[in-house]
């Protein structure tokens, strides 16, 4: 009778362990993309899982190739954690630093909560009630008839957000061609770091009010931010690689008037939160944006796209297959099913 104690014993003290398990995964996209400096012809992420009595959590990240932050360091670093079976999500952000690794882990933790509390995630994270959000569609920075042509092709699209290169003659050209493909569309426009100075940019400042662009994201390269110093631009200024996390909001105001969160950049959907709350505290407008992933990536994004005034949450778009469930693109918005991430997600569907 002891003996059949003591196992029955080990056995719930089993499974109330937290377990971590991970895979990097290679992304083939449909087609090599264009930003500033940089073509992409797949995408490397990582997955966790966590697991406690008969729970599972999962999360997927896909680093910042700009910091050099890439899933298979995320995946090294988590391999090698050993954790208490009751860390919180708060706990965790004084573990690891802000990056893929604890993006992939945290969003594990909060899939992982919701289906112990029997919740949707976003109830979970204090919302009344998710809708769906209206989301860009990301145009690479090709030559101007290719985005033109791609604009004609997102037919459905409201939204849509134009990759610069930082060469200003070609970036005028690519704005003029795809305001005259799709009049009627919502434009931002990412120079993803492009442009040197100050007196680089102006010749295309005009070119985007005429043609009606609503953002400018990202102009100066980061650490290069002091050319935004009493430069009055005419349209709201994003800082995307400017941010990283919720300590380098306070360096935003006075420079730019939105930030863009990114779960990847902040080290997932807890600091996102706090990052949105402070933002708004030090009066600036909030985006989220991603990298090229998953519905699984998306889906704590969307939670986050809650709160934001620019929703950019198009990875799956640019992938060659992704894997079902997935969240649903439709008249413009992107809406996240309850199966794709939370209590309800049907795990055997993602091998």
């Amino acid at each position: 009778m002891v003996r059949l104690e003591r196992q029955a014993a080990r056995y719930r003290d089993e499974l109330l362990m937290l377990a971590i398990s991970t895979i990097l995964r290679d992304l083939p996209l449909k087609s090599p993309f264009r930003i500033s400096g940089h073509v992409f012809e797949s995408q490397p992420v990582v997955e966790a899982r966590v697991t406690r009595g008969g729970h599972v959590g999962r999360g997927e990240a896909s680093g910042i190739y700009y910091t050099g932050d890439t899933p298979a360091a995320a995946k090294q670093l988590l391999d090698g954690l050993q954790l208490d079976e009751s860390i919180s999500r708060e706990e965790l952000r004084r573990l690891l630093p802000a990056g893929a690794a604890r993006n992939a882990l945290d969003c594990a933790l909060w899939e992982l909560e919701a289906a112990e509390a029997g919740l949707p995630v976003w109830k979970l994270a204090g919302f009344s009630a998710a809708r769906p959000l209206l989301t860009t569609m990301t145009l690479g920075a090709d030559d101007p008839a290719t985005m033109a042509a791609g604009a004609i092709g997102y037919a459905g699209a409201r939204a849509l957000k134009l990759k610069l290169s930082g060469d200003v003659d070609v970036d005028i050209e690519r704005v003029r061609a795809v305001r005259a493909a799709r009049p009627e569309v919502w434009i931002g426009v990412d120079a993803n770091q492009g442009y040197a100075s100050a007196d680089a940019l102006a010749p295309l400042v005009p070119v985007l009010v005429d043609c009606g662009v609503q953002l400018l994201e990202q102009p100066f390269k980061r650490g290069g931010e002091a050319a935004l110093d009493g430069l009055k631009l005419p349209l709201p200024v994003a800082a995307d690689e400017s941010c990283l996390d919720l300590n380098e909001l306070e360096t935003l105001p006075g420079r730019f008037q939105v930030v863009n969160i990114k779960l990847d950049k902040c080290g997932g959907l807890t600091e996102g939160l706090l990052m949105a709350r402070r933002a708004q505290e030090l009066g600036l407008k909030l985006m989220v944006g991603n990298m090229v992933g998953t519905s699984l990536a998306m889906a704590p994004a969307f939670v986050l796209g809650q709160l934001c005034d620019v929703v950019d949450l198009d990875g799956p778009v640019f992938i060659a297959r992704d894997p079902e469930p997935t969240v649903d693109y439709s008249g413009g918005d992107i809406w996240c099913p309850p199966d794709v991430w939370g209590p309800d997600a049907m795990l055997e569907n993602r091998a």
